[in-house]
């Protein structure tokens, strides 16, 4: 039998709607579940409100799987999982590389997984969830018929959880540049790499921006393996320079290159994004494109980050020539949307530039963000043709 927990009279109305947190402060009483159980969790009235799994170092003391009585196994994630990929399968027809879970989104906190052809890519980043890890492998297996299984799990809040990093084949093996190819483009997802090796998350974004980027001189800066790059060269651009801080993230953009015999449009620059930047010529670039990963850890940070944001928009707006094109992204879930905009807009009006919006964008299908929950939005990106404020 599982422990209890009881809610306050008064808890958020997002509960009901079916938002999947129980904060901390919002517990009345409860049994004496250890960090990591199932829990069952019941209104102030003892109606009951769902199953989720407990940790006390949290101050997300509950995060929820189910708002039925159901037995936690592996029947119950292979149908969780199953439902994902069917959704997947709908929104984007054909897609061997796809996010088949993400997370909350999924009715599945703590957990993420990426298929890269016929490799998954498990990140856990909660100790309930890894309690679980079993049953999700056994489930995948069934759903996904995966060749193999990587688990690797090394975001920055692991030790608040009760955490290790995990790198380890969970199921079988294979390499650690996993090859896949998406939009007609060889490329690599790398296991020693950020997250879960690519970033899919901007992988139709990618796909979008690279029709405006024909016949131009593109700069990448953040360009972790060269997603936008690949892309733009795919679509015309007549050359594209990949700035970034990891020399091993620059070798493998290298190898995507040679794969797609683009190496001879491509340079690489081993640089810290910011100070490139900063030292780029006024008015000297075609287009520069700016995906920095989040520059906040949490919501004190938060004045930081937009000073940020607008310190590397306003530099990549300097370095543009008239008609050039910005490419900016934000993947911070704690920065608001309307305020990353707003220092966006303010970059243009410290550098009396106008620019012009020709694409606002986000999160992929594959990505989906759900309606009771808005931490589940996290991706901002707007693309931009820029002009002297003289020109108008």
């Amino acid at each position: 039998m599982r422990a209890r927990v009881f809610l306050n009279k008064d808890v958020r109305k997002e509960l009901s709607r079916g938002h999947p947190w129980v904060y901390a402060n919002e517990i009345d009483r409860q049994d004496s579940p250890e960090d990591g159980d199932l829990v069952d969790v019941f209104y102030h009235s003892n109606q009951f409100l769902g199953v989720g799994y407990f940790n006390s170092s949290s101050v997300i003391r509950v995060r929820l799987l189910s708002r039925s009585r159901l037995p936690i196994d592996t029947a119950f994630f292979k149908m969780k999982i199953e439902r994902a990929a069917h959704l997947r399968r709908k929104a984007l027809p054909g897609r061997r590389s796809i996010r088949i879970v993400y997370a909350e989104s999924d009715g599945l906190p703590g957990l993420i997984v990426d298929k890269f052809s016929d490799y998954l890519v498990m990140q856990v980043s909660t100790l309930g969830m890894s309690r679980l890890k079993d049953l999700v492998v056994d489930a995948l297996v069934k759903v996904v018929q995966p060749k193999a299984i990587y688990e690797k799990t090394d975001v920055s809040f692991l030790e608040k959880e009760g955490l290790e990093e995990t790198h380890e084949w969970l199921y079988k093996s294979g390499p650690i540049l996993i090859p896949f190819e998406m939009h007609g483009l060889k490329l690599l997802a790398d296991l020693k790499g950020q997250k879960t090796g690519f970033f899919l998350d901007q992988a139709e974004n990618a796909l979008r921006i690279s029709a405006l980027l024909r016949d131009r001189r593109v700069i990448d800066v953040f360009s972790y393996t060269g997603n936008f790059s690949i892309h733009a060269l795919n679509a015309g651009a007549s050359s594209c320079e990949l700035v970034d801080s990891s020399e091993r993230a620059l070798a493998v953009a290298k190898e995507i290159m040679k794969m797609n015999g683009f190496e001879d449009k491509a340079s690489f620059v081993n640089e810290n994004a910011f100070d490139y930047l900063r030292e780029a010529e006024q008015n000297s670039l075609d287009s520069v494109m700016i995906d920095p990963p989040s520059l906040i850890k949490s919501r004190a940070s938060l004045g930081n980050a937009l000073r940020g944001y607008k310190e590397l928009n306003l530099r990549g707006i300097k370095a543009l020539k008239a008609g050039g094109i910005l490419a900016t992204s934000s993947c911070s879930q704690l920065v608001p949307g309307g305020a990353w905009k707003r220092v966006v807009e303010e970059a243009f009006e410290d550098n009396k530039s106008i620019g012009q919006q020709l694409l606002s964008t986000g999160q992929p299908p594959d990505h989906p963000v759900m309606t009771a929950m808005p931490e589940s939005k996290y991706l901002k990106a707007f693309v931009f043709a820029v002009s002297p404020l003289g020109d108008f």
